[in-house]
This record gives structure tokens, C-alpha cells and sequence, in this order.
């Protein structure tokens, strides 16, 4: 293992040790390094004094922990060997004084950058306290490094017919599975570690500038009930689609608005909207409207896409989201949610008119001989029967109103 040895003229020394060696031959390595004879050395680990019988695996010194050097020759030195040593917690006995020590050796500073940032701007800050912290942090992680590795050597050395030691050591060899992986990531997929920031894209409801949550994952497009008022859409609600929306908790479908227009780059768009009484929700774009106006998340050019390419619109960088939106836990979590409560709500019918068992509205069985001929009016004009039936589903059964849709698109 290596240790770093600090010695009273502010040199760090580098030795490579074994963790069984003594105390008094690691002061005859440091005679020939450091050039204080033998009798003159003193070492400090953790503010105590090592003697020269005991060995470093006794002290609890292991692989990258510093000791202090102090030749008792310069005693008369005014910085004294206990203020440059540590106390039993990891923490420095005089910060101060470890501090200037530290700062003073570019070296050991570099090095420092290198292994361990945090620590070493603490030591070029002034929040001593933030420092002191850092080492007692330092320490307890050692300490938790050198009881695992003691674990394993247990294990090792375990009797193989204990299924409880046969137990331990395979969660310590899953255990080691998930670190190894970890670091990967680390290396080579350092992104998956930063927090992803929702899709989002300006667009106008009923004249009204909105930032829209794109989410394909959520089935039906939604809309809160306060973003529908400031649009001047509630008086459209459709109260006969009342409901709950079941999912990851509930949340009241107070209706929907059939239609209405929405303006995407410089094209409008017909839109269906769920009401939600979701407060941490205004606007969200689901799958039923990227299907019907046929549109592409292309995030390989960072855009949206509708109606087949016709437009398209960037999703807005991070910096032009409203700072509410991006709170992860209080409203893209619940938003999306909200999103996977109304397609649970979808696919149980739980949308359905109040008291309409069936999720179709009114009078507007697919099953239907009246429904059924309309279809057929329709596609005797020459549009396909699935645009036919998805039109008459839209206006509710209208034909008018779907043929001259379907005429419009």
C-alpha cells in the first residue's frame, strides 16, 4: 500500500509499504528519504505518536492515509507536532495550521485537485469548519473502505457450508456487479447521470401563447382548468364527460372541450382537450393529438415535426422553460403522471359520460345501423372508412360536421 509522510520542513514523501510492517523499519525507510536519523523521528497518525513495536495494520493505517513526521530536534519549532496532527475523528487538530501546511506545497495541492476537488477547495476557501467537515467525511469513508475489505477477507476464508457466510458473499459479488457497472457509466455513459429536462414547444391555444408539455405517453391531451379559463375555452366544456381518472393516485376529469384551434409555428390545428382540475399542470400535448396531426419527435434536429414535416418547431432549451416547470418532483413528475392517470382512465372507460356505461358518446355506437350508414355515406365520397370513423367519433356523430372536416383536411 502507499502512504503519504509529512515531514516538519512541509515535504510529502510517498512510500510504498506492507500493511504488516513496523513501525520502526517505516522510520528507517524515511531515515534514507528524509535524511532525520532514526532517533530523531517522531510519527503521528491521527495525533497519536507510533511506536516502534507496533505495526501499521495495528494503527489502522492503510492504502492512501497521511502521517506526520517531526523531527525531535525541532521541537523549538512554533508550530508544534500536536497542531499538525489529527484528532480521533479525522478531523485536523489545528485546521489552520493543516491548511497553510497544505497550501504551501504546490505539489501536494496538484495532486490534490486531481484525486479529490472538493477537498481541496476547501483547503483554499476560509470556511475552516467546511474543511474540518470534509476530513471527519474522509475518515469515515476510510474507515467504511477498510471494515468492507476486512468483510471480503472474512468471507474468504469462511466456511463453505454456512449458508449464511454463502449468502454474504454473494450479495458482496452482486454488490461488486452493480460498483463495477456504476464506474462504467461513469466513464462511458457520464450523461445518464444528469437530469433530463422535459420536452416542451410554444404553441397558441385559442390565441393564448402556451409552453406545451410533449408527452407521448400520455394517451389523451390535457389541459388544466385554469389554463382552459385563461384561454376563454371553459364555456366549451362538455360536463357529460365528467369522470376520475385512475393511475398513480386520481384526479377529476371535469370534462371535455371537443374542439378547438391551436396554433403550431404558423399552421392551425384542430384540438381535443381533457379538463383535469390539476393545478401543477397547464397544458399537455399527448399521443392522440401527435397521431392526428401526424407528427415526429425528431430529437436527432432538437424538433418537433407536424403534420408530416409540413412544420416544424424547436423544443425550448432549458433556459426558456418557466423555472415552476422544471421542479421535478412538484410538477413534470406530476405532470407526466397525470398524463399515465388519464390513459388509465382511457383505456377503463373512466371518461365516459356520466351515465353512459359505454366509453363512446351518445348515441354513437360503432355497432350501430345508424352509425354504420353514415360511414358508408362517407366513404362513398372517397375517404378511407378508419379517417371516416375516427371524424364521426370526433363530432360526436355529426355528419356535417365530419364531412366537412374531412373535405377541410
Amino acid at each position: 500500500m502507499k502512504i503519504t509522510v509529512m515531514t516538519a520542513d512541509e515535504q510529502f514523501l510517498t512510500l510504498d509499504v506492507d500493511r504488516d510492517e513496523s513501525v520502526e523499519n517505516l522510520k528507517a525507510l524515511l531515515e534514507v528519504e528524509s535524511q532525520v536519523p532514526l532517533q530523531q523521528q517522531q510519527l503521528l497518525y491521527n495525533g497519536r505518536e507510533m511506536m516502534n513495536s507496533e505495526k501499521l495494520s495495528s494503527l489502522g493505517v492503510s492504502d492512501g492515509d497521511l502521517v506526520m513526521l517531526v523531527s525531535k530536534a525541532s521541537s523549538s519549532s512554533s508550530r508544534s507536532a500536536a497542531d499538525l496532527g489529527f484528532n480521533p475523528d479525522g478531523s485536523a487538530v489545528n485546521p489552520s495550521a493543516f491548511q497553510q501546511q497544505i497550501r504551501n506545497d504546490s505539489n501536494v495541492m496538484a495532486q490534490l485537485f486531481q484525486n479529490d476537488p472538493e477537498l481541496a477547495q476547501a483547503v483554499l476557501g476560509n470556511d475552516l469548519n467546511r474543511l474540518q467537515d470534509l476530513l471527519r467525511l474522509r475518515h469515515r469513508q476510510r474507515a467504511e473502505s477498510r471494515r468492507q475489505q476486512d468483510e471480503e477477507l472474512a468471507l474468504l476464508y469462511a466456511d463453505p457450508f454456512d449458508v449464511e457466510a454463502q449468502k454474504k458473499i454473494e450479495a458482496a459479488i452482486r454488490q461488486k456487479g452493480i460498483d463495477e457497472n456504476w464506474a462504467a457509466a461513469l466513464e462511458y455513459n457520464p450523461e445518464g447521470f444528469a437530469r433530463v429536462v422535459m420536452l416542451y414547444v410554444d404553441m397558441e391555444v385559442n390565441g393564448v401563447p402556451l409552453k406545451a408539455f410533449v408527452d407521448s405517453g400520455a394517451q389523451s391531451t390535457i389541459i388544466s382548468k385554469s389554463c382552459a379559463e385563461r384561454c376563454g375555452l371553459l364555456r366549451l366544456l362538455d360536463t357529460r364527460y365528467k369522470g376520475i381518472a385512475h393511475g398513480v393516485g386520481q384526479t377529476e376529469i371535469l370534462g371535455r372541450i371537443n374542439v378547438a384551434p391551436i396554433k403550431i409555428g404558423n399552421n392551425f390545428y384542430p384540438c381535443t382537450f381533457l379538463v383535469l382540475d390539476s393545478p401543477n399542470m397547464e397544458f399537455l400535448f399527448g399521443l392522440d393529438m401527435l397521431r392526428k396531426h401526424q407528427c415526429t419527435i425528431d430529437l436527432k434536429e432538437n424538433v418537433l415535426r407536424v403534420g408530416g414535416g409540413e412544420v416544424a418547431v424547436p423544443f425550448l432549451h432549458e433556459k426558456d422553460i418557466p423555472s415552476r416547470f422544471l421542479d421535478e418532483e412538484r410538477f413534470a413528475k406530476e405532470a407526466s403522471n397525470s398524463g399515465a392517470q388519464a390513459s388509465s382512465a382511457n383505456r377503463e372507460s373512466a371518461i365516459a359520460p356520466q351515465g353512459v356505461s359505454s366509453g363512446n358518446p351518445p348515441g354513437n355506437s360503432a355497432q350501430g345501423s345508424d352509425f354504420e350508414a353514415k360511414v358508408a355515406k362517407l366513404v362513398e365520397l372517397g375517404f378511407g372508412r378508419d379517417a371516416v370513423v375516427q371524424a364521426l367519433k370526433f363530432f360526436d356523430g355529426n355528419e356535417e360536421q365530419a364531412a366537412a372536416y374531412l373535405f377541410g383536411g
